[in-house]
């Protein structure tokens, strides 16, 4: 790091520390943690709000460390811990600033995050190719499987083989085929063996660095895990989904809260869109298959589409049967007229399981067309429910394993307090989110806030004693107790009314946005209806 740069990040970073300190005062829940002396430019801290908590409880099988921003081109050493939610869309786990880029500095933000997230481990993490973060993910997070996003790789690629990119403008397409297209390990190997002879590059030695860690990137090696992408080859030109667009080369540290703030509230629209759509827009059915009628009551929106996809394919990969084993079969599964890649599929009738080369449903957690066509050969008509992954569904963000979560954090009276707020405020959300789906909906729902609030503020509040919680009553004797039970009952009305006035704000927006929605569909259907009658209009002329 420049010394004009370290300057800049340390007379920058108190905006961030301030802004953090501001945002745990009024919210004990919103965790943040520094390390090192943050003025002088070489600490890191990190932060993660009470959503980003709960998010992770949800979809935190896969998660994502964006350290793109790190660059030299960027003014901040921004890093980002993110996922995909049930629609598909980029979810947050937690930010951070690298000041310090060592390999201790990692491990530590690596141990912070785990701690945030109540130390459960992800499935997968997908990072830039960097030593540090490789030496900090085996050894903080050793049962995850750790990738390194190939965007990464494709674009260091433009700078270490400049003079073949120039030389040879086939290349660059040849070489992402060969990474995005093999179907297994051998045609892999076969592929990339052929490419280094055919443009006479056997030794170069960046290429023959990342071939040898093929098995932390190229694709094939992967997809026996699970890594939350609806598409084997989907992912945009490296990891930057959340803050795209947000966070760029012009960046400061003292405009850096407000654009983490607006892309914390554009996604958070985008997703109450999209819970919106999939709950009052009933997709298009495109086959008489009872299985579809089933997912597209199951998943979201965008997920049924995916799987739509993948059901009217198998009407062009039929399935053939090639072993029969009692109550093992095994298929060739093919697209019409394409036999050379066929993939095959093992099907247990006792058990209603089956699993395919191509590893479609490990790696997205959305069943293939060629298991499908199986299922079709087999008379199967509906999903069994192995094959139906929660966190693509509607209900992904119900029953959240709270008590396994609540006993893994420590049981200071902080800790539990987060605990308790947290399991409100999940529930909270739930009721708020059905309750402003109608005009009738929210009025009942404000009603039974309202008494909720005064039944809530008739409870005498809890006082610690000995490690154990008192419920105090009206017939105990009030002088017995310390003089502090008296603030301690104010103060928890006060924490509670709060959270009951919050929960309506919540609830005013929620519908606010909802109703805003509703104005966008009915304005487009009056375009759409102009337009129409524009074209019949000329069509008579």
């Amino acid at each position: 790091m420049s010394s004009t740069r370290q300057r800049t990040i340390g007379g920058g970073s108190h905006h961030v520390l301030d802004y953090l300190k501001r945002m745990h005062a009024e919210n004990h829940t919103f965790f943040y943690a520094v390390q090192g002396d943050i003025a002088q430019g070489s600490g890191n801290i990190f932060w993660a709000d009470a959503t980003c908590r709960m998010n992770y409880s949800y979809f935190g099988d896969a998660v994502i460390l964006d350290t793109t921003y790190k660059t030299n081109q960027y003014r901040v050493p921004f890093a980002a811990f993110t996922g995909f939610n049930h629609h598909g869309q980029p979810v947050l786990f937690g930010c951070a600033l690298i000041l310090n880029e060592s390999e201790s500095s990692y491990i530590w933000l690596f141990r912070t995050w785990l701690h945030a997230m109540s130390g459960r481990h992800p499935v997968s993490i997908t990072t830039d190719l960097d030593p540090g973060i490789q030496v900090a993910v085996a050894q903080v997070l050793p049962p995850t499987r750790h990738r390194f996003c190939k965007w990464s790789i494709f674009r260091e690629s433009r700078g270490k083989l400049a003079h073949i990119y120039q030389s040879q403008p086939t290349f660059e397409t040849e070489f992402k085929k060969c990474v995005h297209e093999s179907e297994t390990i051998d045609a892999f190997e076969s592929c990339w063996h052929s490419l280094l002879e055919r443009y006479y590059i056997m030794d170069n030695e960046w290429l023959q660095s990342i071939y040898n860690a093929r098995q932390l990137w190229v694709p094939v090696y992967l997809r026996d895990s699970f890594f939350g992408e609806i598409s084997l080859n989907a992912g945009n030109e490296g990891l930057n989904f959340f803050f795209d667009g947000y966070v760029n080369a012009s960046t400061t540290l003292q405009l850096l809260v407000r654009q983490y703030e607006k892309a914390v509230s554009t996604w958070h629209e985008k997703e109450l869109k999209a819970d919106f759509e999939t709950t009052n827009i009933s997709p298009v059915l495109k086959t008489p298959s009872p299985m579809e009628k089933q997912a597209a009551s199951l998943y979201t929106r965008k997920i049924f589409m995916k799987f739509q996809d993948e059901l009217v394919e198998t009407m062009a990969n039929p399935a053939k049967k090639i072993d029969d084993s009692g109550t093992i079969t095994t298929y060739r599964v093919a697209k019409f007229g394409e036999n050379q890649t066929s993939h095959v599929v093992t099907f247990n009738s006792s058990e209603m399981k089956a699993s395919c080369s191509c590893q479609m449903f490990e790696y997205s957690g959305i069943i293939c067309r060629h298991v499908l066509a199986v299922f079709r050969a087999k008379n199967v008509l509906t999903l069994p429910s192995q094959y139906v992954l929660k966190r693509w569904t509607r209900n992904a963000k119900t029953g959240v394993l709270l008590d396994e979560q609540a006993s893994a954090l420590p049981s200071s009276s902080h800790e539990s307090t987060t605990v308790r707020y947290n399991n409100l405020r999940q529930e909270a959300i739930k009721y708020v989110e059905e309750g402003a789906k109608s005009i009738q909906t929210y009025h009942v729902a404000m009603k039974a806030l309202q008494e909720a609030a005064k039944k809530v503020c008739t409870v005498k509040p809890t006082i610690a004693n000995g490690g154990r919680s008192v419920l105090l009553t009206g017939n105990e004797d009030a002088s017995s107790q310390s003089h502090q039970s008296v603030e301690e009952k104010q103060k928890r009305i006060r924490e509670l009314t709060a959270e009951l006035e919050t929960t309506n704000q919540r609830c005013n927006v929620y519908r606010a946005n909802l109703l805003a929605v509703l104005r966008d569909m009915e304005e487009q259907k009056l375009k759409l209806s102009v337009k129409v009658q524009n074209a019949r209009l000329s069509l008579k002329e």
